[in-house]
């Protein structure tokens, strides 16, 4: 199995800032330009030639897997079923890990999606991976290519591509996670069990100096309240 063949998509949590509109829809069916959020990930993903896409569900999940049963053949979609209890960012990873692969694997948001220049974002992500030094390569965002987003950044990246937070680095340039990135399965051994943050892996990596990142050259459109969708239409010219 080839790096990136299979992706993991985050799509089961609630939604809560984007209510009223998740009142009766999960948050990646929320529609941004004609297409549900999702669809603007699975875009990027099939673009990239994800062969294997694990979708985990939890909150209305009977919504996702009907939309899933109506996806094209390429990528497979795979559901993760957290309906017993929703695990976060890291759990969910861990709960779904057998359907992924010895491969390392694409994460994506459902909720938020970007426009690329020049080279795809996945395929850079592909081809900046070096397993030798790396558990983990996120898609980072300058601020000034963000829209609809309102914080200070994450992390901050020296010149051979390794970070740190940005709160270690005030002096360095912040650079926002964009909700894209490349993992090997190795990261997750040792992982609690239940729900948890990937931000603790994250620090286990940083700690080892085996995370990395890359600056997205186009826009990032984090889409996370009903006030950012027209921010997102207009970015995308629609």
């Amino acid at each position: 199995m080839s790096v990136g063949e299979t992706a993991m998509v985050l799509a089961a949590g609630f939604g809560q800032r984007m209510r009223p509109l998740t009142l009766t829809r999960p948050k990646p069916l929320v529609e941004v330009a004609g297409k549900a959020l999702i669809e603007h990930g699975f875009e990027r993903l099939r673009a990239a030639k994800v062969a294997t896409a694990v979708v985990n569900v939890h909150y209305l999940p009977e919504q996702l897997e009907e939309w899933a049963a109506r996806q094209p053949a390429t990528p497979r979609v795979v559901i993760s079923d957290e309906r017993g209890e929703i695990l976060d960012t890291g759990g969910g990873i861990v709960h779904a890990l057998p359907l992924l692969g010895a491969a390392p694997f694409f994460v994506i948001n459902s909720d938020s999606f970007w426009v690329d220049e020049g080279e795809p974002a996945l395929d850079r992500l592909r081809a900046a991976w070096d397993d030798a030094r790396m558990d983990c390569l996120l898609l980072l965002s300058p601020l000034d290519r963000t829209v609809g987003y309102d914080g200070t950044g994450d992390f901050v990246c020296d010149a051979a591509g390794r970070l740190q937070r940005r709160a270690a680095v005030p002096e360095g340039t912040p650079l926002a996670y964009s909700g894209a990135y490349l993992v090997a399965p190795r990261l997750f051994a040792g992982a609690p069990d239940g729900k948890f943050s990937m931000n603790l892996l994250w620090d286990k990596a940083i700690a080892a100096g085996r995370l990395f990142g890359i600056a997205h050259r186009g826009r990032w459109l984090h889409v996370g309240t009903p006030e950012a969708i027209p921010l997102a239409e207009a970015a995308l010219g629609a």
